[in-house]
């Protein structure tokens, strides 16, 4: 719904999610619904269309376009400084305190004169979504910042539902260029990031989004987004494949190791079911993330205040079709494989079974021997030999033609190197017949 600036009474937007305990009051707030229908709605207005496709180019996309581009002159401006740090350069303190100071009035000469009571509550998610002076860091949150200050303009009316393509392909992609280059000019921190396992170290958005452009594409399947030569051909045009080569000028090695989940998403079937599953993991993995959510400010526009009705339920993430490299697993609870969710460590999903207790390893039909034997013919498990000592007749498979060498293997063998000796329990030697041929053996049994 529209707000009417010329009655609405707006307030200076400030935290409400102060405990984990509150993150179901933000689920099924208004705040929450308005932000995840702006999410769907541009999703649902880039499906199918590559960053070049036309679109109206109204004053508004035209002066937030432009706002960006300041922005961007303003880190020319203000170049990182000599210091000791690797990262975390402490020139971007001066950049952040230039935009918080120029704020409002960068919003204002943005934003019609009709919608100028608005800029107090507008401006402060543009000033959160270049990352934290304090930590010098940026992350999924700062990112989240960013698309609510664009769900604010829409809110007001100052953007319309024809704007939604030129929002996503020409101002949001415009953000991330901005952000890329604050990442990279003041090396900022990863805020939060889960190293490895987390699908980008900054960003998010734009691989829903980008999934969505790739919908139904004719020649670039899900499985051919790490290689490089198509990520450069078509990097220009679709998000996604944007994001990937900038991960691959920032990281070296192979790519299912630096971007482990990136690369288990390649092996999902279609970029709808990609765009489905992403959708699914930005609820559970952002917006229900306390560390997150706890610096998200709210307001009169996006308002914490409980949902007259809810469209867009909190779920759990799911991608279903992943691939996984053999032997790499994923911090418990930390990732989704196939339909299931990493339990706790020793037992991880594996096809329909679970991983037993450590040292026991699947046979045929999914059972498990006892420790320390071993596996024969038909999944039959004998008694372990002990001492040299050969198992009842009942106990041996018919199926084994000869017993005489494993029968001299277990004979045990003392330091002076005789083999027709052993210790007794008292340390004393104790004499031990010579190995029986296989027809004494019967005989004798």
């Amino acid at each position: 719904m529209t707000l009417d600036c010329a009655t609405h009474k707006f307030e200076v937007p400030a935290r409400a999610v102060l405990s984990p305990g509150d993150i179901t009051k933000w689920e099924t707030s208004e705040a929450y619904q308005d932000i995840m229908g702006f999410l769907t709605s541009m999703n649902n207005a880039v499906r199918g269309k590559k960053l070049s496709a036309p679109c109206d180019v109204t004053p508004v996309i035209k002066n937030l376009l432009e706002m960006l581009d300041t922005l961007s002159q303003w880190i020319d401006e203000i170049p990182p400084i000599d210091q000791p740090q690797r990262f975390g350069n402490k020139a971007f303190r001066d950049f952040y305190a230039k935009l918080k100071e120029n704020g409002e009035e960068l919003v204002k000469k943005m934003l019609p004169e009709k919608y100028h009571s608005a800029v107090p509550e507008v401006a402060v998610y543009l000033v959160e979504s270049v990352g934290n002076s304090t930590r010098i860091d940026y992350g999924t949150g700062h990112e989240l910042a960013f698309v609510m200050f664009l769900t604010c303009i829409f809110k007001i009316g100052a953007l319309v539902q024809s704007d939604s393509i030129a929002t996503v392909n020409k101002v949001f992609n415009r953000y991330l260029e901005l952000a890329r280059k604050l990442q990279i000019t003041y090396k900022m921190e990863p805020a939060g990031s889960q190293g490895v396992w987390s699908l980008d170290d900054y960003q998010f958005i734009p691989f829903i989004w980008g999934s969505s452009q790739l919908h139904m594409h004719p020649k670039i399947a899900p499985e051919l987004f790490s290689n490089e030569k198509v990520v450069e051909e078509n990097a220009d045009e679709y998000m996604f494949l944007g994001c990937i080569k900038f991960i691959l000028s920032v990281k070296t090695g192979p790519f299912a190791e630096h971007s482990n989940q990136l690369w288990n998403i390649s092996g999902v079937q279609s970029w709808g079911k990609i765009n489905q599953g992403l959708f699914k993991m930005y609820k559970a993995e952002i917006l229900a993330k306390f560390p997150v959510i706890q610096h998200v400010l709210f307001g009169t526009i996006l308002s914490i205040t409980p949902a007259s009705e809810i469209k867009y339920q909190a779920s759990g993430s799911e991608l279903p079709g992943m691939r996984r490299p053999m032997g790499s697993f994923p911090p418990p609870g930390s990732a989704p494989m196939g339909d299931t969710r990493f339990p706790a460590p020793g037992s991880a999903p594996m096809g329909d079974t679970r991983f037993p207790a450590p040292g026991a390893m699947p046979m045929a039909g999914g059972r498990f021997p006892a420790p320390g034997s071993m596996p024969l013919a038909e999944g039959r498990f004998p008694a372990p030999v002990i001492q040299g000592k050969f198992p009842n007749k009942s106990d041996i498979p018919a199926d084994i033609p000869s017993l005489s060498s494993k029968a001299a293997s277990e004979i045990n063998v003392n330091s002076s190197g005789s083999c027709n000796e052993k210790l007794g329990p008292n340390g004393s030697s104790e004499s031990v017949p010579s190995p029986m041929s296989p027809t004494e053996l019967t005989n004798k049994t």
